[in-house]
């Protein structure tokens, strides 16, 4: 019933984040390589008789990229977009989008201007009609067209250079599971060869910058989707985890009693069925996914392979990772040691920071534990353990900022794998973002996790000190009022005890009472306390 209700929705909203727009997708948009579509609101490009924005070229890094990719103009994806575009919507003030319709993340209104915070909470937090609400948002997402975004299903020379466009339609959710798979996917250098080490998205400084703006991006999708503008990805604390335990029917799928490797047939994800996993056959035919269905999703959660991922990540490895002081370190690939970001990705040891090939730790750790669909780069997002997953590898990204405080300049301005340079613009994301923007606090992008809430070490830097700092400036008056307060009290007990003594002298002998009423005593007991 939820669910017919949220389908219901659709007609009413309209989504907003991805990649292709829809409305860039002609011969004419590929061969001018422009991408300036018309806000509705006044029906100008970019919207810019409302002054949300304005078509201009765009200013591509010059930033040198590091040596792991030896080869130039043989990959769509390099100095990304300008492949399929040189110009596009570029966006004034709090404005964002293809067409600068939308707000930046953390604001909202018609125009922009009203702050909010939103918080990812832990999905064994949710309430069952929120829990199940995240379900059915999952499942519409799955079961709806993409009215925006369009797939590219060939490479721009595959299209004759623009001429002859290749697009295809998608569903919301399975558009977010292809960008995944496209950012990662190995290099067709034509005929039957390629080139795997190339990954835009993975194994590089832009691992946690372009999943943060990933994720981002999907909740916005979902909140449009379905009118919740109040809508956050739960996540999943694995710290400590001993197995799955969402893996059940109530949350993300259980295991199927007849087949270990399918989800139970109760599973609300068991009818699921994955795209973008066949990536032997893509190269073999230098294609590129095109969204088909590819059978069933597959997951079989803790039968991986335990000499490579032994056990899954404990509170002390996190607590490691996050004492290492440097974001990024040596060639910034994963061969990096005492990196924060190539330790928390999985490529070196969270007992010592040294990268070890023969390891899968921290983030990737997950990924091999589920022995499924998740295991796969190109196709994990598949699986919706998946944002459960990158949330929490998210929140231990924004406490690392949190406690070590970066400037910009920390992220590698230059000699980084290609496409993670700061000013590089993220794969395969339009409207364009870069890998710097995103190296900031989530309070400022709009979003907090419930437990750094519970747990902010500034707390007390943001909420006490100021506080206390007030205080410190009228201690003086505070001293000052206390000591005439003193001397007034001393001055008013004086004469109370003149009075009194001079009161029972004048009182004759044998009218004197031997013992106090009950309701004098009393009062005395109450005013010596006093």
């Amino acid at each position: 019933m939820l669910l017919a209700a949220l389908c219901c929705l659709l007609w009413s909203f309209q989504t907003s984040a991805g990649h292709f727009p829809r409305a860039c997708a002609s011969s004419k948009n590929l061969m001018e390589k422009e991408c300036c579509p018309p806000w509705e609101g006044d029906g100008s490009p970019c919207g810019q008789l409302s002054g949300r924005g304005s078509c201009q070229d765009i200013n591509l890094s010059k930033a040198p990229p590091g040596p792991q990719f030896p080869f130039t103009g043989v990959d769509d994806r390099e100095s990304w977009p300008s492949v399929f575009y040189n110009r596009t919507c570029q966006c004034f003030d709090n404005f964002m989008g293809f067409n600068c319709g939308n707000c930046k993340f953390g604001f909202r209104g018609p125009n922009c201007r009203e702050r909010r915070l939103l918080v990812r909470r832990n999905i064994f937090d949710l309430s069952v009609p929120e829990k199940n609400k995240f379900l059915a948002y999952l499942t519409l997402a799955k079961h709806t067209t993409s009215p925006d975004y369009v797939i590219p299903t060939g490479t721009y020379g595959q299209m004759n250079n623009g001429s002859t466009p290749m697009f295809s339609d998608i569903n919301v959710y399975d558009l977010f599971v292809w960008m995944h798979y496209y950012v990662s996917r190995d290099t067709l250098l034509g005929g039957s060869e390629i080139w795997k080490d190339i990954d835009f998205a993975h194994e590089a400084p832009g691992f946690l910058p372009w999943h943060r703006l990933f994720l981002l991006l999907w909740e916005q999708e979902i909140q449009k989707l379905t009118g919740d503008e109040n809508f956050t990805i739960p996540y999943w604390d694995w710290r400590d985890a001993d197995n799955c335990e969402i893996c059940t029917d109530e949350y993300m799928g259980g295991r199927d009693p007849a087949n270990p490797n399918l989800l139970s047939p109760a599973s609300f994800f068991s009818s699921w069925q994955i795209i973008c996993s066949r990536l032997e056959e893509y190269n073999r035919r230098q294609a590129l996914c095109d969204g088909a269905s590819e059978g069933p999703l597959l997951r079989n959660p803790g039968n991986h392979d335990r000499a490579r991922t032994p056990r899954l990540p404990s509170s002390a490895d996190v607590e490691f990772c996050l004492s290492l002081t440097q974001y990024d370190s040596g060639a910034m690939d994963k061969a990096a040691n005492f990196s924060f970001r190539n330790t928390l990705e999985g490529f070196a040891s969270p007992l010592t920071g040294i990268a070890d090939a023969s390891q899968s730790s921290m983030h990737n750790a997950l990924h091999i534990f589920m022995n499924g669909t998740m295991s796969q780069v190109q196709g994990s997002a598949n699986d919706p353990i998946f944002l459960l997953h990158h949330a929490f590898v998210d929140s231990i990204f924004e406490q690392w900022l949190r406690r070590h405080h970066p400037l910009q300049e920390v992220y590698p301005e230059a000699n980084a794998p290609i496409g993670h340079n700061r000013e590089s613009y993220m794969v395969p994301f339009i409207p364009l973002y870069r890998n710097g923007d995103f190296f900031i606090s989530s309070r400022d992008l709009g979003y907090d996790y419930s437990y750094l809430q519970d747990s902010d070490p500034d707390f007390f830097q943001n909420y006490i000190k100021p506080y206390l700092e007030q205080a410190s400036r009228i201690w003086p008056w505070l001293v000052g009022a206390a000591l005439v307060g003193s001397v007034l009290t001393a001055v008013l007990g004086g004469l109370t005890r003149r009075l009194c003594r001079r009161k029972r002298k004048q009182l004759p002998e044998e009218k004197e009472p031997l013992l106090m009423e009950k309701e004098d005593y009393h009062s005395l007991l109450y005013q010596s306390h006093l």
